[in-house]
């Protein structure tokens, strides 16, 4: 089958960065699903990953991991899909990844294909959704009814985008998301969220300045060793601040004071070390399936970038390096 795929850590633009490769069809396990893929879209993580892998046998990795598509076979042990059905979810990071013509997934971390979406715009939702949604409820542990508010640090990417949507929609919060530019402000208010502050200076002056309460809940989605000494001041006694970036330098001790968490949220970690609860994604997607045909969220994809191919491919990955792009980026299966 068809697929894209890096042979070794390379800047985007090398031609060698990513390549086109015919690679074996992918066999099932008990729990898999056979994914016919209709489009991907792409995230950080997927840079992240293809600046510092080394395939270990010499063959190109497969990238990628929000997909949407067709089932096209089921494992022996499925129970929740059969064939025919349309799908979407964002893969495991120690399995090949969704570039390529036809993908396995474990079911349990997948969920329905929204039906009022096309499978370029589901397929924008998965990753960032799961990071969201895991973020909020299951790390920060906030609850619906609360009258507290919610800081999103970068709520114009993609996880920002999902989670602003997501505390609109199943809670009661404040959401005060930050941006530095009048476009990225105004993605986030279209979104829902209540008011934009700047983030190029410090986080909690801006937050002063703009008469907003001490946030309960602070999503630090980027730059998170740059912005953390202003959200440590900023932050409410006994507050959290939920993490998904790397804290190298970071002094949790700042928090001590104010008798406040920290917590990480890494989305994998179901699927790869097969939790008991790794069938809460199939759960938490099936209802964001549900909420997007309701209307009350939308999809994030900004920008189609064509068919999948390793020069479109390796246009994506250099705009997600360039640190300007709003919302998410997507490709249409081969």
């Amino acid at each position: 089958m068809k697929a894209i795929g890096t042979t070794g850590p390379r800047p985007a633009d090398d031609p060698a960065a990513l390549v086109a490769f015919e690679a074996p069809e992918p066999e099932l396990r008990p729990h898999d699903l056979l994914v016919d893929v209709r489009a991907v879209s792409l995230n950080p993580v997927d840079a992240k990953v293809r600046r510092r892998l080394t395939p270990a046998d010499g063959r190109p990795a497969i990238l990628g991991y929000d997909a949407a598509g067709v089932v096209r076979a089921v494992g022996e042990a499925v129970s929740l899909f059969k064939t025919g059905d349309e799908v979407f979810y964002a893969g495991q990071i120690d399995r090949p990844g969704s570039n390529a013509e036809r993908h396995v997934v474990d079911e349990r971390i997948v969920g329905p294909k929204p039906r009022s979406l096309t499978f370029v715009e589901a397929a924008a939702l998965p990753l960032t959704v799961i990071t969201a949604w895991e973020l909020l409820f299951d790390r920060m542990k906030a609850g619906p009814a609360e009258a507290e508010t919610l800081l999103v640090v970068g709520g114009a990417g993609g996880v920002g985008s999902a989670l602003i949507q997501i505390a609109r929609a199943k809670t009661a919060l404040r959401v005060v998301a930050t941006a530095s530019r009048p476009e990225t402000a105004k993605w986030c208010l279209d979104l829902g969220a209540h008011a934009v502050i700047d983030h190029s200076g410090p986080i909690d002056e801006a937050l002063t300045a703009a008469g907003e309460a001490p946030p309960r809940y602070i999503a630090a989605l980027t730059h998170t060793p740059r912005h953390f000494e202003a959200l440590a001041r900023a932050l409410a006694p006994q507050g959290v601040i939920g993490v998904i970036d790397d804290l190298a330098g970071v002094d949790a001790n700042l928090l001590k004071d104010k008798s406040a968490a920290l917590v990480w949220e890494m989305m994998f970690a179901r699927s790869e070390l097969q939790t008991p609860d790794m069938i809460r994604q199939h759960e938490l997607l099936a209802e964001t399936a549900e909420l997007v045909d309701a209307g009350q969220i939308r999809t994030t994809l900004t920008e189609t970038l064509g068919r999948l191919s390793a020069d479109t491919l390796r246009e994506g990955h250099r705009r997600l390096e360039s640190g300007t792009t709003i919302g998410k980026l997507a490709l249409e299966g081969f």
